[in-house]
């Protein structure tokens, strides 16, 4: 089938007509999503710091749970099976630390970058800790192995662990919130 000049100039037309109408509505449609996104900017202005300040202190007691959830001794006694092998108990603590850790990514918002590089320092820090240990047990090690493994690392070597120092970051940064 053949299109004749003048079934084709209104086939163009009829798609300029409409793909004008859509980037028309397009348009509109970002010119009153900016407008809401700026009256809202003005209200949280408005407001000042007090209104945001229960969210950032709710932030950062999440935080501070989510760096107890992943403490490695913490993480080893909630996580503790038998009969798993020391590449099973590898991957279940790594998924572990990383599940708490995507669970509240999103407080970041509300806390300094200073804090949230700290917290992410800690969930790489444990990462790395679980499996550096796990690569050096022979490959019939159980859960257990790599278990005992990691808890005799750390009470070698304390400062290995930065559980503690990243809470006393956030406890500091909530304090100066209150």
């Amino acid at each position: 089938m053949r299109l004749t000049t003048t079934q084709l100039v209104i086939s163009l037309l009829i798609a300029l007509t409409l793909g004008g109408f859509l980037a028309y509505a397009l348009w509109k449609q970002r010119k009153e999503a900016k407008q809401l996104l700026d009256e809202h900017e003005k209200k949280v202005k408005a407001a000042g710091p007090a209104a945001t300040q229960p969210l950032q202190l709710q932030a950062y007691e999440r935080l501070m749970l989510l760096v107890d959830r992943i403490a490695l001794p913490n993480l080893i006694s909630r996580t503790n099976q038998t009969g798993l092998s020391a590449k099973e108990m590898q991957a279940l603590l790594t998924m572990q630390v990383r599940q708490e850790f995507e669970y509240n990514v999103t407080q970041q918002i509300y806390v300094s970058q200073e804090s949230w590089e700290a917290v992410r320092n800690l969930k790489d820090q444990n990462i790395l800790i679980i499996n550096q240990i796990a690569s050096f047990l022979p490959a019939e090690a159980t859960g257990q192995d790599l278990s005992r493994s990691i808890l005799e690392m750390l009470m070698q070597s304390p400062k290995a662990s930065l559980h503690n120092v990243v809470a006393d970051v956030l406890s500091y940064e909530a304090k100066k919130l209150m």
